[in-house]
């Protein structure tokens, strides 16, 4: 039935009233043209510290962002009180595309990956040579990670004082992959701090290592002015306790880098990463993939890489690192 007559005014229009007040629901959103830059140093139960110029300031993610996550490195646009001032709250509206992500999952059976950091240009592998005891395993798949990121890896040991570092070195030295050797006497003087601020001038570095190993007191090292607190290793379990909880992007000095200090980790998952991609951190051997068949695992029967290594383009030993490292992702740390 006809409610209305076929000359309707609109006065003769009925509209039901908005109870709640609030402006109708549009997908037009704003393109916050004013936003100011900022770079998030660290993210806390959903409030994000965010550096605006030379201002700390706290900000949370916009609704229109959806799902989309915020993460340390990310590179972001702010909007609201830029002011710093206490009980200030800002929001991000938009974040940058990202010139890298490190990712990890939980195990290698878990589907869903955690990223961990944005934006960083170098993957710092923190491992003792004692106390608690190296654990290569892990080490291997953190160099996986950092090689699907497109990070360049940087392995530093500490405490050589405790044990000698060179069986550990010669597993890795086909991989290529820079080093530094640290020992407590020279944290305490600042020279292993010296050595390693070498290594990471002009870039944004992430520090990753389980708990104990001296990442954070490395890092206290590189930045003297903000102390993070730091924990010792269990005399019983031979484990670290967690003492950093969130990721922290601090500058070096002189502002002539970044560093990320991580919370302590005890497995990184590998569920993520494409094997096919870890091939590219090899340049000596991606050319002789041509000649593999399809998906190939790298590590069969008909892989084209015997014969390419028999016919000396390449180094045994190098064909055996990635092999090892392809192998990580179906081992546990602990194997």
């Amino acid at each position: 039935m006809r409610r209305y007559g076929k000359h309707t005014d609109e006065d003769d229009v009925r509209v039901r009233p908005n109870r709640r007040g609030n402006r109708p629901r549009t997908s037009i959103r704003p393109k916050h043209e004013d936003a100011a830059e900022g770079f998030v140093v660290t993210v806390d139960r959903g409030r994000l510290t965010v550096l605006v110029e030379d201002r700390t300031i706290t900000a949370m993610k916009a609704r229109e962002l959806g799902r989309k996550g915020v993460v340390v490195g990310d590179r972001v646009a702010v909007v609201g009180d830029l002011s710093g001032a206490k009980d200030t709250l800002a929001r991000i509206v938009r974040v940058e595309e990202r010139s890298s992500v490190l990712r990890r999952t939980a195990d290698d059976d878990d589907p869903f990956e955690r990223v961990v950091v944005a934006n960083a240009d170098q993957l710092a592998i923190v491992t003792a040579l004692a106390d608690p005891e190296p654990r290569p395993r892990l080490i291997d798949r953190c160099l996986v990670a950092a090689f699907d990121a497109g990070l360049s890896p940087l392995l530093v040991l500490t405490k050589s004082d405790l044990a000698p570092a060179e069986s550990l070195l010669e597993s890795y030295g086909p991989l290529g992959v820079p080093y530094v050797v640290t020992n407590r006497e020279e944290l305490a003087d600042g020279a292993a701090a010296d050595r390693v601020r070498e290594r990471l001038t002009d870039k944004m570095t992430v520090f990753v290592g389980h708990s104990g190993v001296g990442k954070t007191t490395l890092v206290n090292a590189l930045v003297p002015d903000r102390k993070r607190a730091t924990g010792r290793v269990n005399t019983v379990t031979g484990r670290g306790r967690h003492t950093t909880t969130s990721a922290l992007a601090l500058p070096l000095p002189d502002g002539d880098g970044w560093v990320i200090d991580t919370p302590g980790v005890r497995s990184f998952g590998l569920h993520h990463v494409d094997p096919a991609r870890v091939i590219h951190a090899f340049p000596d051997l991606e050319p002789g993939t041509e000649g593999c068949p399809r998906a190939c695992s790298h590590d069969e029967p008909d892989c084209a890489l015997d014969q390419w290594v028999a016919d000396g383009h390449a180094d045994p030993a190098r064909l055996y690192s990635l092999r090892r490292l392809l192998a990580t992702r179906e081992r546990r740390e602990g194997d």
